[in-house]
């Protein structure tokens, strides 16, 4: 048995998230028939993470186990030829058996985007969020070194996780600004949030940038952040971010 790991990229539009799920049409599954059809066996496919229905992935990292002897650099073009065209695989490479896309991630970082502009982004508007007045991104910025370091995060999680332990440590958490060049307004178009850490609860992202918003809209300040999260209540907590501007952006090993 051979143990083979790639990095894929896709757009989670079309998809209900990447685990699959009973009749629904998932990253898991397609990748997992993609396989079935270049090497008639019935995989498992692990991933290093497992993002919600809507949400991207730049470079999300997979591993499964494998009697074939197709040679690890064709893979890639063989199983592209067989997923739809908003997966693709990147990188392929053999492994130890040991292994394990989930098991053996350091660190994840995901990207948030927002576009700030009037108008949305006709190229990228199902990659961002488009709030369409400015935002005050000082007071963001403020807001976010409460976030770095261990910390429960029951605040920035969703009712709903099978989690019981929410302590998470992040690494970096970041605000990014861009202005469109075409137009030349020296305004910012963009915001882009960066997050880095051993691990993320459901929805804890796209929570964490629901408040983010808020702030920026001047609805609270802050200072509210780091009220939040002492407070372990998501009741406290800004609403849960549109999925579509969510992206897993890489993962270290």
């Amino acid at each position: 048995m051979r143990n083979l790991r790639f990095t894929i990229s896709y757009d989670g539009t079309a998809y209900s998230g990447f685990q699959i799920q009973p009749q629904s049409d998932t990253i898991q599954y397609r990748l997992e028939k993609a396989i079935w059809m270049l090497t008639g066996e019935t995989v498992k496919v692990i991933s290093s993470g497992r993002t919600d229905a809507g949400v991207h992935a730049k470079a999300q990292v997979i591993n499964f186990t494998t009697n074939s002897q197709i040679p690890v650099e064709r893979w890639c073009l063989a199983l592209n030829a067989r997923l739809p065209k908003d997966i693709v695989a990147h990188t392929a490479e053999e492994v130890l058996p040991s292994f394990h896309a989930r098991k053996a991630a350091k660190r994840k970082t995901y990207c948030y985007t927002i576009r700030t502009a009037r108008f949305p982004d006709v190229f990228h508007r199902s990659y961002e969020y488009h709030h369409p007045t400015p935002l005050n991104v000082e007071a963001m910025r403020e807001a976010v070194p409460c976030l770095i370091g261990e910390h429960d995060f029951t605040s920035f999680c969703t009712v709903r996780t099978d989690k019981e332990v929410k302590v998470r440590t992040l690494y970096e958490a970041r605000l990014e600004t861009e202005s469109d060049s075409f137009l030349d307004s020296g305004t910012i178009d963009r915001l882009r949030f960066f997050v880095s850490g051993n691990g993320f609860l459901y929805n804890m992202v796209r929570i964490m940038v629901g408040t983010l918003i808020q702030i920026g809209e001047g609805k609270r300040p802050s200072s509210d952040m780091q009220r939040i999260l002492e407070a372990k209540d998501r009741a406290l907590a800004g609403p849960t971010a549109e999925a579509k501007g969510l992206t897993m952006w890489k993962v270290d090993y």
